[in-house]
């Protein structure tokens, strides 16, 4: 009997603990459970991830390697570039490389190729754009007539059509663009370019243009944010100490510029600023000024457009973080002796960092990209690098060089997260 009830015993053991077998296939069960849960929850997110990849992560991509990409002078002159592949660039070419020079220009001039060519190697030297139409049409006629025979013959045809063939600088012009990758439009984009011996230097003053705007770009955007900043910071403050039915009313009126086209709201400041406009009527009635200011169509009417249009972005960060500061740790200061500027520095201001630099972060990236605004606001001397790499686009067609422009302004876009996740860290953002 003893031995009975042991044994049963034993089996109701076995039956409550499982068999090794048992709990390995639970064990199997439960990792193919979560591993479908985890392929079903990758399945739903897969949408979104192709609309992303279409419609941001493709674009930057491909304006990353027009950058880079300059195949036309390769693809047109192939056999003019492989002859300048031995040239030392001391002294004019060999007369053959003359005569293969020619062959290309008359036969893209016949192909009505040239144009192209002769647009992009205007970019690197310029005059190149007159000089390959002038020799192109000298050298067709000449062919036509079947006056050159030789090499030798070539050359000195070309430099009686241009002397400019006599120089090297048109050669060198060749040379720098024999690559189908290049850094040329990077250097452009920075006022620079290959000399004549192949090393990087600086743009003639005459030709420096984007340096200056971009520099101009970053300290308006730097000038706006912090211009929300001091706007917005006592804002978000008195937002988020009301009662909460008169912050709300408050919070309308913040969001009330999100609901009005941004077309809108630039040419009422248009409307506003300009020398007949509203606010010259009013300084001039009350006799704050006897001859009216100049406001709009300059850098002064960019900024106080920009800054009303961006406020919102800086006061709903701000706004996110103060709501959630407990009122309690400013009444302890002030119970133990601390003066409200002592307290507000060294207690309240810490704790709204994570809303300033997210606020600054998002006004500042999103300024340096503002294209209507300073279109139409600020004229020719309030226009930013946007305006021009806008024109590169849609009338120069220079797209590799508003591709490098678009890329300048994304590796500094990306410079500002990496310092904001030093000092801050990504994960503290908030945005309301």
């Amino acid at each position: 009997m003893k031995y009975e009830a042991i044994s049963a015993g034993a089996l109701d053991e076995s039956q409550t603990i499982g068999t090794p077998s048992t709990n390995n296939s639970l064990k199997m069960q439960l990792r193919r459970a979560e591993r479908w849960n985890r392929t079903r929850a990758f399945l739903l997110v897969v949408p979104l991830l192709l609309f992303v990849g279409v419609t941001f992560i493709m674009p930057i991509m491909d304006m990353l390697h027009r950058s880079i990409h300059d195949p036309l002078i390769v693809d047109h002159l192939p056999k003019t570039v492989a002859a300048l592949e031995s040239w030392d660039r001391q002294q004019i070419p060999e007369d053959t490389t003359y005569a293969v020079l020619a062959q290309e220009l008359v036969s893209l001039h016949k192909q009505r190729d040239l144009a192209k060519v002769a647009g992009r190697l205007n970019t690197e030297f310029s005059g190149m754009r007159s000089l390959l139409s002038k020799s192109a049409r000298g050298l067709a006629r000449l062919n036509a007539g079947a006056g050159l025979e030789s090499a030798a013959d070539t050359r000195e045809a070309m430099i009686r059509i241009d002397a400019r063939w006599s120089d090297i600088q048109p050669w060198a012009a060749i040379k720098n663009l024999n690559s189908r990758y290049t850094l040329s439009y990077y250097l452009a984009a920075l006022d620079m370019h290959y000399d004549v011996s192949g090393d990087i230097s600086a743009q003639p003053e005459r030709r420096q243009i984007y340096k200056a705007l971009l520099i101009k770009t970053f300290a308006m955007s730097a000038l706006i944010t912090v211009l929300c900043l001091l706007l917005g910071y006592p804002l978000a403050h008195l937002l988020a100490t009301l009662p909460e039915s008169r912050s709300n009313l408050l919070m309308i009126m913040v969001l009330l510029p999100f609901w009005t086209s941004l077309l809108v709201r630039t040419t009422s400041w248009i409307v506003l600023l300009q020398t007949e406009g509203v606010i010259n009527d009013v300084l001039i009635s009350i006799g704050l000024i006897s001859e009216r200011i100049r406001m709009v169509h300059n850098l002064f009417g960019t900024v106080i457009a920009m800054t009303h249009i961006l406020l919102p972005f800086m006061v709903l960060p701000l706004y996110s973080v103060m709501k959630n500061i407990s009122p309690s740790y400013m009444r302890a200061a002030r119970s133990l002796g601390a003066k409200p500027a002592y307290a507000f520095i060294h207690i309240y201001l810490p704790q709204t960092l994570p809303g300033i630099g997210a606020g600054a972060i998002l006004t500042f990236i999103l300024s340096i990209g503002f294209y209507i605004t300073p279109a139409l606001v600020g004229g020719r001397s309030g226009q930013m690098i946007s305006n021009f790499i806008a024109y590169h686009m849609q009338t120069s067609l220079n797209w590799g060089l508003a591709a490098a422009l678009g890329g300048i302004l994304l590796g500094m876009v990306l410079l500002l997260y990496f310092v904001y996740n030093r000092l801050i860290g990504i994960n503290s953002l908030k945005v309301g």
